[in-house]
């Protein structure tokens, strides 16, 4: 072979060359391409499964009135979870009222006793449950609990089974088992966790 066929023969595979290093340059390009998206979508898929079960074990929703002052004020936002809970006397809870078929807010109350236990509001400002008076530090100074005079709730009243008696906060403006009677454990999402607005109250609600 001589020089020159040699040096035609090299110029012939060049091309040759060049279109395999082109292919493989596509194919790498193809192939990040495709790991990129299944990341994307890895990520996306792992959201909305967080989401999911997020949504199945907590839920948010707001405090609508004065009835939890000071605790929590008209408009705080909260998140609350039913996930094992168990009501038990001091929880902040949320329930929907079995006001009528239509209504469907929520309220927001304190437990203060649960079923079996026998609650006393005797007139002079203070909760007795089975007979000894409570402890509230959660109350402002100046409140005092005493009986709703146009309601047919009457005192001293034993707590009904699947059910807890419940106080808004703010005892002189909160429509509660002293209007409505004991709730229905049913009716009960869940136990306040903790507040995330306003941002300056944001933390765990007691």
């Amino acid at each position: 072979m001589t020089e020159n066929e040699d040096l035609v023969l090299k110029e012939d595979s060049m091309p040759q060359e060049k279109s395999k290093d082109k292919k493989e340059k596509k194919n790498e390009s193809t192939s990040a391409l495709r790991d990129f998206v299944e990341i994307v979508d890895a990520i996306i898929i792992a959201i909305v499964s967080a989401v999911l079960v997020l949504s199945l074990v907590f839920r948010t929703g707001y405090v609508d009135g004065p009835s939890m002052n000071s605790t929590m004020s008209d408009g705080d936002r909260y998140i609350v979870s039913g996930l094992f809970y168990t009501p038990k006397a001091g929880d902040i809870v949320v329930f929907q009222p079995e006001m009528s078929a239509e209504d469907y807010s929520l309220w927001v109350k304190r437990i203060i006793a649960t079923e079996g236990q026998t609650v006393d509001i005797n007139g002079d400002g203070a909760v007795y449950v089975d007979g000894v008076r409570i402890t509230e530090p959660y109350l402002d100074s100046y409140q005092k609990t005493l009986p709703k005079s146009y309601s047919n709730i009457e005192f001293p009243l034993t707590v009904p089974e699947g059910t807890v008696f419940v106080l808004g906060d703010n005892r002189l403006d909160s429509t509660d088992s002293r209007n409505i009677g004991c709730i229905d454990t049913r009716k009960i999402l869940g136990k306040v966790l903790f507040r995330f607005a306003p941002l300056d109250s944001f933390g765990i609600v007691n």
